[in-house]
């Protein structure tokens, strides 16, 4: 009797060596994706390890560097794969003083976190290790306003503007030359707490600052600033580097400041028409620093920001980029042509 095969058996036979073909090539490709998976691990780990020691280890020399003056200590140092790398619980007290200026978190930002490695070849690599932008960023930086370290600073700033005489109750209760302790305390402030970032943007003609500023409950100011030629090769000019300006955008938002410092002085015996000069004056005095007399187009916009208006947008336009440097060779009335400033409140 001849033996016969089965046609069902041989697809069942067929199915079975189909199946443990498969099942060995989905074991071999997990296999793969877990031994991707810790290598990733390890690597980014082994990096992160690196760089953080890398780190600490200038952090270290820099406390060292400034022992001699102040005493600085740091809890540690921290990254994230989006490319920011912070030094974190900074505490800084300046020899002479007992008071200490605290730091939540200081640091820098990048476009990811090869950029952050990149960065430490910068020595060797130069321009080249450089990404599409870098950011220093300060996060809780608080001074408490009877700091004694503070007090001798608002004196030395005094001092530098040579203003020591300057006892006016409206140019006080103004912070026309900055708030003094006593100010702060009376605006309703123990504490001034800043945060900032900062990027630069570099492009082939030309590169940008982009800044985000704030001191809690005082004000917030976002400001966009575009230069003219190419950052490194603009920079690389050392003494010779003359920032060319393009165009520039401030906008600068009251937080509570401007209710504060009207009731604070009225309490120090200014009528409110008072207040609002002694405010304007004070604008004036920023624009003088850098060589502009103000005109209507600003002051008005700027008076409207006072009487109650939120925010206040600065722009600057010049028909060419204008050299900073050159500013000062025109008369202080035509800088705002020049730069074709403009402002309006919102």
């Amino acid at each position: 009797m001849t033996d016969s095969v089965s046609p069902g058996g041989d697809l069942r036979d067929h199915r079975v060596q189909i199946e443990n073909y498969f099942a060995k090539r989905v074991l071999r490709m997990k296999n793969f994706i877990i031994w991707a998976i810790l290598i990733g691990v390890l690597g980014y780990g082994g990096a992160k390890l690196y760089m953080h020691n890398k780190v600490s280890d200038t952090m270290d020399l820099v406390v060292l560097q400034m022992s001699p003056f102040a005493n600085v200590e740091y809890d540690g140092v921290a990254s994230t794969l989006t490319g920011e790398l912070m030094v974190e619980g900074v505490r800084v007290r300046v020899d002479g003083y007992t008071d200490y200026l605290t730091i939540d978190s200081i640091g820098i930002d990048t476009p990811s976190f090869l950029s952050l490695i990149s960065l430490t070849d910068l020595s060797s690599q130069g321009p080249d290790a450089m990404p599409e932008y870098i950011g220093f960023l300060i996060e809780g930086l608080r001074i408490p306003a009877d700091a004694d370290y503070y007090k001798d600073f608002y004196e030395f700033s005094l001092a530098a503007r040579n203003v020591e005489n300057e006892t006016s109750v409206s140019a006080e209760c103004t912070g026309k030359y900055g708030f003094s302790p006593a100010a702060l305390s009376g605006l309703g402030y123990q504490d001034q707490v800043m945060a900032m970032s900062m990027h630069l943007r570099d492009e082939d003609s030309s590169y940008s600052i982009e800044m985000d500023a704030s001191i809690a409950d005082m004000w917030d100011v976002v400001a966009s600033v575009d230069l003219d030629g190419n950052m490194i090769t603009e920079m690389s000019k050392g003494m010779a580097y003359q920032p060319k300006l393009r165009s520039m955008h401030i906008e600068y938002t009251d937080q509570s400041l401007n209710g504060r410092v009207s009731r604070y002085c009225e309490q120090r015996g200014l009528s409110p028409a008072d207040v609002l000069r002694a405010q304007i004056d004070a604008f004036r005095m920023v624009g003088e620093m850098y060589g502009i007399e103000f005109d209507q187009y600003i002051i008005d916009p700027y008076k409207e920001f006072l009487l109650g208006k939120s925010s206040l947008i600065v722009t600057a336009h010049p028909t060419n980029p204008v050299a900073f440097s050159q500013i000062d060779l025109y008369a202080p009335t035509d800088v705002p042509a020049l730069l074709n400033l403009a402002a309006v409140a919102r």
